[in-house]
């Protein structure tokens, strides 16, 4: 699986390298903090696989990494080869990049 770190997805976002940031989090997560991107729930991400860019990078979170681990696991046996998981997720990006952010 391919991973990335949040200094990385940072970086990423600083220098405008072309990526998709999807937030796979329930609603209610969102409500505490968010850390920007498109939202697809977890258990609706095969449901909306055409929303899901095949020519840039693309780059899953949640709030710790497991569960969008288990996406990229996924979406990578299906033969993507773009997808990324956020190494810590949310958790990392707050107690690493943005203190200012809530963390849960």
């Amino acid at each position: 699986m391919r991973c990335i770190t949040v200094q990385e997805l940072h970086e990423w976002r600083n220098s405008e390298h072309p990526h998709q940031l999807i937030d796979i989090r329930e609603d209610h997560e969102l409500d505490i903090v968010y850390i920007d991107g498109e939202h697809i729930r977890m258990a609706e991400i095969l449901e909306n696989i055409d929303r899901i860019k095949t020519d840039i990078d693309v780059v899953f979170h949640c709030r710790s990494g497991a569960r969008s681990g288990a996406v990229v696991q996924e979406l990578t046996n299906r033969g993507y080869e773009n997808v990324y998981n956020l190494t810590g997720g949310v958790l990392a990006w707050v107690a690493e990049i943005d203190q200012s952010l809530q963390s849960y």
